[in-house]
């Protein structure tokens, strides 16, 4: 939810600082998902600090200074806008996004292959990895979930296409994340598109 925060405003941003700026000071940030989601601070701070960790949101620091009755004092001021890492959480990788085993050698580790989405996989799950990347395309484009359902989905169907690279699935972390997306779509075309995917999941399981 916070993350999606940062990330409409990127988009709708005017200014690179500032109430209309990508790139907004703390006490804004508070009183804005308080107003629009009714985030308690404790929330607002503990989530950011995590987002922060994962380099998903950047902390910038601005140094000023102001003077007062003839004395000089030093200012700091923290700004925080959301990264391209956090972008692609998102919207998923572009042809921009960095190769994420960049440095491993992961063809020693089994037979892997790149599909259309960018994703890079163990060949012999390539079938559940397409279902799961036309999955996550229809849940982007559709009008019958709220983004933060979006969000919630496509965030659980990256975590398992990140489980198709290894030769040996941790298959209790994907039936747990399936569940839950099975639980979430229940609407439209894209019930036949889990439908579709179910078969796939099932053989990992």
């Amino acid at each position: 939810m916070i993350l999606e925060y940062f990330y409409e405003r990127n988009t709708t941003a005017t200014s690179r600082k500032g109430k209309k700026g990508s790139s907004i000071k703390i006490s804004d940030i508070k009183s804005e998902l308080k107003a629009k989601q009714g985030l308690a601070d404790n929330q607002i701070i503990s989530n950011l600090n995590y987002l922060i960790s994962q380099d998903w949101v950047v902390e910038e620091i601005e140094s000023k200074s102001f003077t007062k009755g003839g004395m000089t004092f030093p200012q700091k001021t923290a700004f925080y806008s959301i990264t391209a890492k956090g972008i692609d959480k998102i919207e998923g990788p572009s042809q921009f996004t960095p190769k994420r085993f960049e440095g491993i050698n992961i063809q020693a580790t089994g037979s892997v292959v790149t599909i259309g989405d960018g994703n890079q996989i163990n060949v012999k799950f390539k079938e559940a990895a397409q279902a799961l990347s036309d999955l996550r395309n229809g849940i982007s484009q559709s009008v019958d979930l709220s983004d933060s359902e979006k969000l919630d989905i496509v965030t659980d169907i990256d975590s398992i296409q990140d489980q198709l690279v290894k030769p040996n699935p941790n298959k209790s972390v994907i039936k747990t994340l399936w569940s839950g997306i099975e639980k979430v779509v229940t609407v439209g075309k894209l019930v036949e598109l889990v439908t579709k995917a179910t078969p796939f999941i099932d053989q990992l399981l």
